[in-house]
């Protein structure tokens, strides 16, 4: 008879590390807050194409800053597209401005001028957009936390709908205060990231409600902890084998994506082990303690 791990005996520890890592998230989020992408913020985002030059992005902020205020503190970030030659670099100038076609123009020859480089984007969105955008995506998570509430209510249980929006909750919080500590670019990606994950983590969950389900029938009268326990063990192979092979895949994408994927990358790493580890120390000590 294979051995069962006891989960359940561990919970209170798990839960701990859990309120740690929330913790810091907040004291992250408050503090230091994010990086936010110009599609946030409003603004112009200039990329900038080097051949065969070495520069770095303190050599590119000692010329631009000669243009005005707003290039002095602009943020600077080397970019790569799949299929760069190697002795291409680009980087990527984005000011919290927007501006007229002429001054575009000028703003494009004075860069060209002073940098041995050539501008070959130079994107804006406004600050209505911004806000429009920044609305629209608390929205999609906010839409989405409600509709997954009622379905799982209505596939399950109320207690098991709960324990899965804690879990999403636990799992998006967390995530965003990775993004706020290493000072990852929330941008589309991310919250692409933050929307797929909401998906990803409800996966686990819902595997596990179901097989607590399932156990509820088959084993009643039988200690709620001891259910939940045993569900646990047995879909425990599932779930990691699962995760694993996600967490690889996304892992790979952070090493070497370039860095229009790489926030998309870092959510989905950081997300898939949270949100493997809540549907195991997140989701069940909820249904226990809600089913005494």
């Amino acid at each position: 008879m294979r051995r069962e791990i006891d989960f359940m005996g561990k919970s209170k520890i798990f839960i701990t590390v859990s309120l740690i890592l929330i913790v810091i998230s907040l004291v992250s989020i408050f503090t230091k807050g994010f990086n936010f992408g110009v599609e946030f913020t409003g603004g112009s985002e200039i990329i900038v194409r080097f051949e065969n030059v070495e520069i770095t992005e303190s050599d590119i902020r000692n010329e631009i800053s000669r243009i005005s205020d707003e290039f002095a503190t602009a943020r600077i970030v080397q970019v790569r597209s799949a299929g760069d030659p190697a002795n291409v670099l680009k980087y990527s100038i984005v000011v919290p401005k927007t501006y007229e076609p002429d001054e575009k123009e000028r703003i494009q020859r004075e860069l060209e001028s002073l940098l041995p480089g050539k501008v070959v984007s130079f994107n804006e969105i406004s600050g209505t957009a911004a806000e429009e955008i920044r609305r629209g995506t608390w929205t999609a998570i906010l839409v989405a936390l409600v509709v997954l509430l009622i379905y799982i209510t209505i596939r399950f249980r109320f207690v098991f709908g709960v324990a899965a929006i804690v879990a999403l909750v636990h799992d998006v919080l967390i995530t965003m205060g990775f993004f706020s500590l290493f000072g990852y670019e929330i941008n589309v990606a991310a919250v692409a990231a933050f929307l797929t994950l909401l998906g990803y983590s409800l996966n686990d969950s819902i595997v596990l409600s179901d097989r607590i389900r399932e156990n509820m029938k088959r084993y009643r009268g039988r200690n709620m902890l001891n259910i939940v326990n045993m569900s646990i063990n047995q879909v425990l192979a599932r779930t990691i084998n699962t995760s694993l092979t996600t967490f690889f895949v996304v892992f790979v994408l952070l090493l070497f994506a370039g860095n229009a994927v790489k926030p998309f990358a870092f959510g989905m790493t950081i997300g898939t082990v949270v949100g493997t580890y809540s549907s195991l120390y997140i989701v069940s000590p909820i249904i226990v303690k809600w089913s005494k």
